[in-house]
């Protein structure tokens, strides 16, 4: 099987935010969605559900459960019950819902800066207050600041907001990690709300580790809210995944509003449980990313040696350091005007990553050539 990127003319027939918010004179990558065609037995389940004008409320979905499961076991070793899943409209939503069983206004939510920039947006919803212990910076390499951490956590932190493999920076958090992490947590009585929507989308260097498997102390403080939105190009059909393995923590997810099931769509659920069937298809479009993460490199090295870019290990987000090509307080809005390369402007994820961007290299090597092409005339 081979995926790849399909050409720019068929992609801005789309009608998803990507391809809505830019004129056709704009090359967007900014959104977190694939330029790829979804797996065909997804493709055909929907298909033959709109045939059967199958388009009602969604109810009872075991075969969610029981597939991520599977797929869980196969793919990571994680072990765990169809009753320890809900599912909830979409990432998002999971955080923010489950949050409101245990946090109130004006508890401190940690998250860990440059990271993906709705998790603000979640704690603001919440009326909580952001607490940030960015992440320690060793050239273009990030990892958890565990003395930052620690500080938060004394200063009467309630929840941590985890993106766990991260985005946008492309770290993969090791098990010994996660598991420092799962006790301090437990020594100060808070709970990690791990965002793994990116789990699936690791590279064969590095291990992805699931939060709730790392130990029976994470499963005590650990959330996992997860969806096959990213890894399998499904985001517009709205389903996520909350787990929950520890007992006060079911009984927590057991207390939400019913309605948060009901909110999300039936093609969603059961486009998911099919996409966790799909494991050669996601292992194809894997091959597809690591050869385009390391083409980017390439291109970069031959055109514009002067960014900074780390080869991530998970993702289809690359992080540039554009600091010097100096182009003034927001590189990214700067391309736009003048490359007509569209990216996520660096300052959205966290105040200290005003000269990076983000770029979305799920696509074709030509489009991605052309998207560095506009990066050199936007930086002249």
């Amino acid at each position: 099987m081979k995926i790849d990127g399909l050409a720019l003319t068929k992609l801005q027939s789309r009608k998803s935010a990507k391809w809505r918010e830019f004129d056709t004179s704009i090359l967007p990558l900014p959104v977190a969605e694939m330029d790829f065609e979804i797996a065909k037995p997804i493709r055909k389940l929907l298909s033959e559900m709109i045939k059967k004008s199958d388009t009602g409320y969604l109810g009872p979905v075991p075969e969610l459960a029981i597939n991520f499961a599977a797929f869980a076991s196969r793919r990571w070793g994680w072990a765990l019950n169809s009753d320890q899943l809900f599912i909830a409209t979409d990432v998002g939503v999971g955080m923010v819902e489950f949050s409101r069983t245990f946090l109130k206004p004006g508890d401190k939510v940690m998250y860990n800066t440059p990271v993906y920039h709705n998790i603000l947006n979640w704690i603001n919803e919440l009326k909580t207050e952001p607490y940030d212990a960015p992440l320690k910076k060793d050239g273009l390499h990030y990892t958890l600041d565990f003395a930052a951490i620690e500080k938060g956590y004394q200063a009467g932190v309630k929840a941590h907001f985890l993106c766990n493999p991260h985005n946008p920076v492309g770290t993969v958090f090791t098990k010994e990690e996660l598991s420092q992490l799962a006790e301090l947590a437990k020594k100060y009585d808070v709970t990690v709300m791990s965002d793994e929507i990116h789990a699936p989308l690791v590279y064969s260097e590095s291990k992805f580790v699931p939060f709730l498997a790392v130990s029976e102390t994470a499963r005590e403080v650990g959330v996992c809210v997860t969806a096959a939105s990213k890894s399998w190009n499904l985001a517009g059909l709205k389903c996520a995944m909350i787990i929950v393995q520890g007992e006060k923590l079911i009984e927590r997810a057991k207390s939400m509003p019913m309605a948060i099931h009901y909110r999300a769509s039936l093609f969603g659920a059961l486009a998911a449980a099919k996409a966790f069937e799909c494991e050669d298809w996601l292992d194809a479009t894997l091959q597809t990313l690591d050869r385009n993460r390391k083409f980017l490199a390439q291109e970069l090295a031959s055109k514009l040696p002067e960014i900074g870019y780390r080869i991530p290990n998970c993702t289809y987000l690359g992080w540039l350091d554009l600091s010097a090509l100096n182009l003034g307080e927001d590189p990214a809005k700067a391309l736009l005007e003048r490359g007509k390369v569209a990216f996520n402007s660096g300052i959205t994820f966290g105040p200290n990553s005003g000269q990076f961007v983000r770029l979305n290299f799920a696509t074709s090597k030509k489009i991605i050539s052309e998207a560095v092409d506009r990066i050199v005339i936007g930086s002249k």
